[in-house]
């Protein structure tokens, strides 16, 4: 058991009803899981608003209430503690009750808008291959050490990251490297956390549903930067215009990696294929697996922050050099027909246009390029025009479908999608809205030494229909109907 004054340390407490002189047996924001003696605390969601469970919580054996505002009516022998911000506050008390975790190792945050799960994976694939103890928090996976766990978020609530990050210091693990996603920031997550580092890859179009605007986009994501200590490093994208603006008002010491300009750590691309990169970074040269503008500034962004992590520029290298592609980012296989399969998570508009770009530089232009993809429901619906836009105008061919639509009809995300082809480009284009008969589609208008891009849903398992989550695995299944179809 803990005690609640300890938990409640640093929090910004306006009032107390009741006796903190307790102890606790453990921190809850869901009401359906709480135990006796628990802390419930009343978190103000996008669909539910957990005040309205306080009166759940209590009857369930919760001795303390952290909440905005006070129920109207209060139980004795229970204690209300109000504050200004219960998903700050919860952050700053999961530090607490899991004595500041974060302090016993080296936490670097990636944010961004692309690249993130890519730097941050290969940050841990690298430092494990180096004979570290290396932790990940991460869109796909959480890994403690070598112990794998399923994640459901970019970045996990702030109780799931304490925990994990316990976890990892009880195992000696030494550096962890952690998606931040502007959800995230906004809501609290990282709060408390102690940070050595932050590498800011990029800035383009998405979630402007939830944050309504770039520029307040864009804020959420200097806030992390704002508040990393003058101990850590702060590394960022040169050639993006938005790294500067992170590195605003920040105590961290600033460094930048380029492809384009100056930079602390800058890449030139000597060779680009299908079979990987010869990058000259720093004035030495290395070939990786990975392919791409962007994935040389992602390992641009490795090589500089395991550099400013301690490890030499001839040990990064080499283990630069033995790195895979991440599962679901630019993930590509060449049947025995010598079609080219490409699948990756590529999402936004920025992404799609990155991927094509670099199929198009690689290409010889004698092959067609098909593009499955589609946009998401329940998002951004302004991007989806500027995805139709860039794939059509990026390809050969191309095949609106289904992404997740969850709960919107597909066909009218589709329809919102093919208003941004322009007139010269629509006998390119054909719509299927079931995602597994436009990939099969594909795989069928593909001929020897075609190349088939699947974007969108990249690592995925799953796809999200009308609330009902269905397996789904667009590199399962693109292999499947080309072996078919070779038969």
């Amino acid at each position: 058991m803990k005690d609640l004054k300890n938990i409640l340390y640093r929090v910004s407490i306006e009032s107390v009803i009741g006796n903190t002189d307790r102890l606790i047996v453990a921190l809850q924001y869901d009401s359906r899981i709480v135990g006796q003696d628990d802390v419930f605390v009343a978190i103000k969601g996008s669909a539910f608003d957990g005040h309205e469970f306080i009166s759940k919580a209590i009857e369930q054996g919760v001795s303390v209430v952290v909440c905005e505002n006070l129920p109207v009516k209060l139980i004795k022998g229970i204690t209300y503690v109000v504050v200004g911000n219960t998903s700050k506050s919860l952050a700053i008390m999961a530090s607490n009750y899991y004595e500041s975790p974060s302090k016993n190792l080296k936490l670097v945050g990636i944010t961004g808008t692309n690249g993130k799960t890519t730097i941050a994976t290969l940050l841990y694939e690298l430092f494990k291959n180096a004979g570290y103890k290396v932790g990940l928090i991460s869109t796909v996976k959480i890994m403690v050490d070598t112990k794998e766990y399923p994640t459901t978020h970019t970045t996990p609530d702030s109780l799931v990251i304490n925990r994990y990050l316990n976890q990892m210091s009880f195992e000696g693990v030494e550096f962890c490297f952690m998606e931040v996603s502007s959800h995230g920031i906004h809501q609290f997550r990282t709060e408390g956390l102690n940070f050595a580092g932050g590498i800011f890859t990029n800035l383009s179009h998405d979630h402007l549903d939830y944050h309504e605007t770039f520029s307040k986009y864009r804020d959420v994501k200097k806030s992390f930067f704002d508040q990393l200590p003058s101990t850590a490093f702060a590394l960022v994208n040169g050639d993006d215009k938005n790294g500067s603006v992170m590195l605003q008002n920040s105590k961290a010491k600033h460094y930048t990696y380029a492809l384009k300009s100056y930079a602390d750590f800058r890449v030139q691309i000597l060779e680009n294929q299908f079979r990987g990169l010869l990058l000259k970074v720093n004035d030495n040269e290395v070939w990786v697996k990975l392919i791409g503008d962007f994935n040389a500034y992602n390992l641009t962004a490795i090589y500089g922050a395991a550099e400013l992590l301690g490890l030499k520029s001839e040990e990064t290298l080499r283990l630069m050099s033995a790195l895979d592609n991440v599962n679901g980012r630019f993930e590509y296989f060449i049947s025995d027909t010598n079609i080219t399969t490409i699948v990756d998570y590529a999402h936004t508009p920025d992404a799609l246009k990155n991927v094509l770009e670099t199929i198009n530089s690689i290409r010889t232009k004698n092959e067609t390029l098909i593009t499955v993809v589609g946009c998401g429901g329940d998002r951004d619906k302004s991007k989806r025009p500027k995805m139709a836009h860039i794939a059509s105008a990026l390809s050969t061919k191309v095949i609106f479908t289904s992404d997740n639509p969850r709960s919107e009809n597909p066909d009218q995300i589709i329809s919102e999608m093919e208003v941004g082809v322009e007139s010269q480009n629509f006998k390119k284009t054909m719509s299927i809205t079931d995602r597994k008969q436009a990939i099969k589609t594909a795989c069928q208008l593909a001929s020897p030494n075609d190349i088939i891009l699947v974007a969108g849903k990249g690592h995925e398992t799953y796809q999200d229909v009308a609330g009902v989550k269905s397996e789904f695995n667009d590199s399962v299944i693109t292999q499947e109907f080309l072996i078919q179809l070779n038969k």
